[in-house]
């Protein structure tokens, strides 16, 4: 089976105006139908900017990408993908429903189409009964539950999920983690999920993918030994705490913690 994202020799320069800025160097990497993949490593180090390139939201200036088996910016028009974006982006004045509606609707999809779609996203993140309602009317982990439904909305087999977690706390989060991974099971999508957390990449990722400082480059791949169902508790087991050291070591080899 043909990998759903494949990189060869990318990389990426951005031209400022206090000269280039090598944001990605020789990154490789296959990422296969079904797999979660989580990416790793400090800030700045070309996390999102790898997920932008995917989403042709950036172009590379080195190598090849492609995105089930066509180019990204192919992908974006045939909407092979779902984009999360760290904030939840809704918009205040439409309700619940009405925004998971929005990407529908902008492209042209019949009415009841559209109605029928946004019922099963919402129930898929288990929101039904909440379609009435407006963001502010939400906490912020549903809000986000919402933006993951709206990117669900067009069936895409893949989801790029940017540190969707991030601004939540610790309660939530881990909520939030356990009912991400049902999602994933129960839709069979692949997933590429940008994290700062190691505990988050090791209990949720089929891999995980370490990355150096900029420009970012692959220092590890790591893949996971834990089985598919995991309970939170599964954070204290041996298993868990040997990937997450790893983790640690591949970060610590790429210099992640000098400023």
């Amino acid at each position: 089976m043909s990998p759903v994202v494949s990189a060869k020799d990318l990389g990426l320069v951005f031209q400022t105006n206090d000269g280039p800025v090598h944001a990605l160097s020789e990154v490789n990497l296959d990422i296969n139908q079904g797999d979660f993949v989580s990416f790793i490593g400090p800030s700045g180090c070309g996390k999102t900017t790898f997920l932008r390139v995917i989403a042709d939201l950036e172009q590379p200036t080195e190598g090849t990408i492609s995105v089930n088996g066509m180019t990204p910016h192919e992908a974006r028009l045939s909407r092979a993908y779902g984009y999360v974006f760290q904030a939840s982006a809704l918009l205040p004045w439409r309700r619940i429903d009405q925004n998971v509606a929005l990407p529908l609707e902008i492209t042209g999809t019949p009415r009841a189409q559209i109605n029928e779609r946004v019922k099963q996203v919402l129930d898929l993140v288990d929101l039904s009964g909440f379609e009435k309602k407006h963001p502010w009317q939400l906490s912020g982990g549903m809000q986000q539950r919402v933006s993951i439904a709206r990117a669900l909305a067009f069936e895409a087999s893949l989801l790029l999920m940017d540190e969707p977690f991030g601004a939540l706390d610790e309660i939530v989060r881990d909520h939030l983690n356990a009912q991400l991974l049902d999602l994933w099971k129960r839709t069979e999508k692949t997933i590429c999920f940008v994290t700062h957390s190691i505990p988050e990449a090791v209990y949720l990722s089929t891999r995980i993918v370490v990355m150096s400082p900029r420009p970012g480059r692959v220092i590890d791949v790591i893949e996971s030994t834990l089985p598919r169902d995991r309970p939170l508790e599964i954070r204290e087991s041996a298993a868990f705490l040997t990937i997450a050291h790893r983790v640690r070591e591949g970060l610590r080899a790429g210099h992640s913690y000098e400023e």
